[in-house]
């Protein structure tokens, strides 16, 4: 069942246990996807029946080892994608998630495979999300969300949730970025010497090295 809708799906299950751990729901999917829950249930039990999912009636929605290889492949050109509109074309980080979700089901595979080259095979996305290699391997350090971590934690930002564009100019205009080196405060952080108030809700989309 090859189709955008599909595709969508398995993306946004693998996107969700990619920094935690607790599995999906069909509800989550709903509210992730902004589509109706009876559409969800539909699509999830097309989806098992294919292979991709596992699922029973209101229980959790997990991909298969074959739904995982198909999502693998649809993140890898998402986020492909946005470090090419980035590196390329000049779009900031807050701008280019919804240019690559209609992307990602257009361009040819000889094209993502020049984009891959072009950009020098990178690791990582603008958001510090991890690109799957064409084998669908990936590399990750170990990570801590920022809201977790202790006072007087130091660590490297590895990842800054990519769904709220106004919080990300927001981190943006503090200096916080992907790579910089921050140490958790009891009111905020402290980046280069200098301690700064989080936006609200920021500890929760910032993932730091453990």
């Amino acid at each position: 069942m090859a189709s955008p809708a599909a595709d969508d799906y398995l993306k946004t299950v693998y996107a969700h246990t990619e920094w935690q751990d607790a599995p999906i729901t069909p509800s989550q999917l709903a509210a992730k996807l902004g589509i109706a829950p009876s559409s969800v249930t539909e699509m999830v039990k097309k989806l098992a029946a294919a292979g991709y999912v596992s699922h029973v009636p209101y229980g959790a929605v997990r991909l298969t080892d074959a739904g995982t290889r198909r999502a693998l492949a649809m993140v890898r050109r998402h986020r492909l994608i946005e470090t090419w509109l980035v590196q390329e074309f000049g779009y900031g980080w807050h701008e280019v998630h919804d240019e690559a979700e209609v992307l990602e089901h257009t361009i040819s595979d000889r094209l993502l495979e020049g984009i891959d080259e072009r950009l020098g095979r990178p690791r990582f996305d603008p958001h510090g999300d991890a690109i799957p290699d064409a084998d669908g391997r990936v590399e990750r350090d170990p990570f801590v969300l920022l809201a977790d971590a202790p006072v007087g934690h130091r660590g490297r930002v590895l990842r800054v949730d990519d769904g709220d564009p106004e919080l990300l100019r927001a981190l943006e205009a503090l200096g916080l970025a992907v790579s910089s080196t921050v140490q958790v405060t009891a009111s905020g952080v402290h980046i280069d010497d200098q301690e700064l108030a989080l936006p609200t809700g920021a500890a929760e989309v910032v993932w730091v090295t453990a």
